[in-house]
């Protein structure tokens, strides 16, 4: 009895040990063995969910317009280590639509993730007179369109919940990237953005990526249909 009692201690110590072995591996990699196409990841935070979402374990299918901007985005990203791959693709042709998710199924047989660079960005129409020029270009129209995307986000989450696909939308604020370097290469006009937000410095493109990547884990696997706000505590209607 006491040699039994000796083995099952053995055998449950060594389970534990496996379990949080793997416990901790899920943790590291909670996207492994998935496969997530990032359209427009290149630069910016599109290219910034793309390392975000290899470094958390997933085979990444990046994607631009331009060969060379694939080229050098898969370059960087595999010299840090991370699976990525890369194809041109402009999404509003279908034959380059269908180029990529071909590139991803021959992978392994199936697209486990979306990631659809078209983000709303709900700050613009909070700068008032700050963003008078960037008005004039045209950017109304822009934030319009964007906006739409949080009602598409509710009715694609109702739509695709059948069949086991969740859909969930990201509302970054002020990043700091190019698009945005109007808003922010004149120091006067930066810091009067940053007067109107909580924390009062502009965002970083990973900032970002952080939260896609848990949106497309299974920590979030019961929330779909939602907008995330990432704009440092900038006030905003959407």
């Amino acid at each position: 009895m006491r040699k039994a009692g000796l083995l099952l201690g053995v055998w449950a110590r060594a389970w534990r040990s496996v379990r949080m072995a793997s416990s901790d591996m899920a943790h590291r990699a909670p996207l492994a063995n998935k496969v997530a196409l990032v359209t427009a990841s290149t630069e910016g935070i599109g290219f910034a969910i793309a390392r975000r979402l290899a470094q958390d374990g997933a085979h990444v299918v990046v994607s631009s317009r331009k060969q060379q901007n694939v080229d050098r985005a898969v370059a960087t990203l595999q010299r840090e280590g991370l699976s990525v791959t890369g194809t041109v693709c402009h999404v509003g042709k279908a034959e380059d639509r269908e180029r990529l998710v071909a590139t991803a199924v021959k992978l392994h047989g199936a697209v486990d993730i979306l990631v659809s660079n078209a983000a709303v960005n709900p700050f613009f129409g909070n700068l008032l007179d700050a963003t008078e020029e960037v008005w004039d270009k045209g950017l109304g129209i822009y934030n319009v369109s964007k906006t739409a995307l949080v009602g598409l986000t509710k009715n694609l989450a109702t739509e695709l919940a059948t069949k086991n696909i969740r859909v969930n939308c990201l509302a970054p604020g002020l990043i700091k990237t190019n698009f945005s370097r109007v808003l922010w290469m004149d120091e006067a006009r930066e810091e009067s953005i940053k007067e109107i937000m909580h924390i009062r410095r502009i965002g970083k493109p990973e900032e970002c990526a952080g939260i896609v990547s848990f949106l497309c884990s299974e920590d979030a696997s019961y929330i779909s249909g939602e907008t995330v706000v990432v704009a440092g505590g900038a006030p905003s209607r959407l």
